[in-house]
């Protein structure tokens, strides 16, 4: 193959330099990091704050979703995931957000959306807002199968 055919996975590597590159290993590392403390948390102690630690959980199925759709937002259908995946990141951490400042007695303890993300350095309030920007500056060229 020369340097001049165009294989089928350019997309997907046009897409993932430079700063997209960056917003993927972020999301991949969230995930790591909302997987591993919600599975703490559920397994030593989810009937100290039950909601709290869902909310951990789904926050880091939410992050799993979103890291493998933006890596192939390039295909059918991914594009349209990361969009809904990120919006319903950024609705889970304004609410949970809101609601932890306004109504602390709710959740128990912290989640990782609590207080927009305070105990992750609040990654968990800008980095939706990051994603939506890279998803409508780069949207696909052509979609692949």
């Amino acid at each position: 193959m020369s340097h001049t055919d165009v294989s089928p996975q350019a997309p997907a590597r046009t897409r993932m330099t430079g700063i997209g590159r960056v917003l993927v290993i972020v999301y991949a590392v969230m995930a790591l990091g909302a997987t591993g403390r919600s599975f703490v948390q559920i397994v030593r102690r989810f009937d100290e704050a039950p909601l709290a630690y869902s909310l951990s959980a789904l926050a880091a199925v939410v992050y799993i979703l979103a890291t493998l759709a933006l890596i192939l937002a390039h295909r059918r259908g991914w594009y349209a995931v990361a969009w809904i995946a990120i919006v319903f990141e950024l609705s889970g951490v304004l609410i949970v957000g809101s609601l932890s400042l306004l109504v602390p007695s709710l959740f128990g303890h912290d989640s990782v959306w609590s207080y927009f993300g305070m105990g992750y350095v609040f990654i968990p309030v800008v980095l939706p807002v990051l994603g939506l920007w890279w998803l409508r500056v780069h949207p696909p060229k052509q979609v692949t199968a």
